[in-house]
């Protein structure tokens, strides 16, 4: 059944929403790191794709200032991951997008709601933990590309994370935000992750 938002909508919009066909299912936890002047410094989405047409298979799409790289063993999923979804998420609105440098190294990925993530490939390393809050989310508007799709999820906003790149934690901190009752951050766990188009 096609998420229809909060707002009523009308019959040719529940149609379009109702057309769409699934996507991808899977898990899509991320982290994000700041400088002191608010500018990133790094951007982790780490991929567990259980069902799209591209096939299963895990992945990290790691964005750097200088460079993106995909690691996992399947280059052709995580490109595909890096180029449909992630180039296209508002966390990285208005940052340069370079072509992805691949790393074929197989991405071990263990999402929980309770504790949260932890992500290994070759020398790469992301963990997020601390799990503050879960809830839902859902919306029939999330642009790709300038096309609305659809997408609904279990998020869980963490309160600790860390990228490691060759032994090395990348520079930079995660930032929290919202309220106790609903808080932010930019660590978080996604689960029951739905994307349909």
């Amino acid at each position: 059944m096609a998420w229809l938002g909060d707002k009523p909508a009308g019959t040719a919009r529940v149609n379009e929403v109702t057309r769409r066909k699934p996507l991808l299912v899977g898990a899509n936890p991320a982290i994000q790191l700041f400088d002191s002047t608010g500018a990133c410094t790094a951007y982790a989405s780490c991929w567990r794709v259980d069902w799209p047409p591209r096939g299963t298979g895990t992945a990290i799409v790691l964005w750097q200032p200088d460079g993106l790289s995909v690691h996992g063993a399947d280059q052709a999923l995580g490109a595909w991951l890096a180029d449909r979804f992630v180039r296209h998420f508002p966390e990285l609105g208005g940052l340069p997008w370079h072509p992805s440098q691949p790393h074929s190294h197989m991405a071990h990925i263990e999402v929980s709601l309770a504790d949260g993530m932890h992500a290994r490939a070759g020398d790469l390393a992301v963990t997020v933990e601390g799990v503050l809050d879960r809830r839902v989310f859902a919306t029939d508007t999330f642009s790709l590309g300038g096309i609305d799709h659809s997408l609904s999820l279990v998020l869980g906003p963490c309160e600790s994370g860390s990228i490691t790149l060759g032994g090395r934690p990348l520079p930079g901190m995660i930032r929290l935000s919202g309220t106790t009752e609903r808080p932010s951050s930019a660590a978080f766990v996604a689960e029951a992750e739905v994307w349909w188009a």
